[in-house]
Formats: structure tokens, C-alpha cells, sequence
């Protein structure tokens, strides 16, 4: 049986607010995947997938830093935000893939060539 404390929804809201974080850390808004998504799903979703693996090392180091009794707290926190941000960031995809709408970007492939050393479009 799990034994409860005071702090059990505390630290589930942290590890969720980690993987929030995280995937804010590394990824626009659902609303701009779903606006750009008929130019740039492929590389939106990479960077929705690194973000989740990113958020996914510091669960896991919530679980081995928990008290034996508490390593659900940063699984249930952070695995219920990791399953809710993927199936936004899907449907942001899905939706943006099937309606299209007015981008907020333009994206010209064959006019972007990378500086030397340099990994940042010319603006």
C-alpha cells in the first residue's frame, strides 16, 4: 500500500512542472507547431521527442532521489505531463498537417545556405 504525506502533491506538481519546463525549454507553443506544421512538422516533433527524452533523465533522477516509500511522485507528476504534452504537440501536428492556415514564418529552403561555422539562418 502507498503510505501518503502532506507533500505527496507538492512534489507530484513539481516533476510535472519540470517536464512542462523542459519541452518549454526546447519547443514552441502547440499553437505555432500547428500553424508551421505543413512546412516543419518533421523537425517541430524531433525537437517535441528531445525535449521528452530530456525531461524523461530528470524524472528519472527524481525516482532515484525519492524516499523508497515515494519514487511514484516524480513518475506519476512527470509521466502524466510527458503523456499530455505528446498528444498536444500530435494534435497541434495532425491539426496544422489537415487545416494548414496562414503560417507565421516563410520558409525558403533554397535560399538559405549556412555560414561557415555558423548553424543560424541569415536573417
Amino acid at each position: 500500500m502507498i503510505e501518503r504525506s502532506d507533500t505527496d502533491a507538492a512534489v507530484i506538481g513539481v516533476y510535472a512542472a519540470v517536464v512542462y519546463d523542459v519541452i518549454s525549454a526546447t519547443n514552441s507553443s502547440p499553437q505555432t507547431t500547428e500553424i508551421n506544421a505543413p512546412a516543419r512538422a518533421r523537425t517541430l516533433m524531433k525537437w517535441v521527442k528531445i525535449g521528452l527524452v530530456q525531461a524523461a533523465l530528470f524524472v528519472g533522477i527524481g525516482v532515484a532521489a525519492e524516499p523508497a516509500g515515494k519514487k511514484w511522485r516524480p513518475i506519476l507528476g512527470g509521466g502524466l505531463a510527458m503523456i499530455l504534452l505528446w498528444f498536444q504537440y500530435v494534435h497541434a501536428r495532425d491539426a496544422g498537417l489537415s487545416n494548414g492556415g496562414p503560417p507565421t514564418e516563410t520558409v525558403e529552403p533554397a535560399a538559405w545556405t549556412p555560414f561557415a561555422g555558423s548553424s543560424t539562418r541569415p536573417r
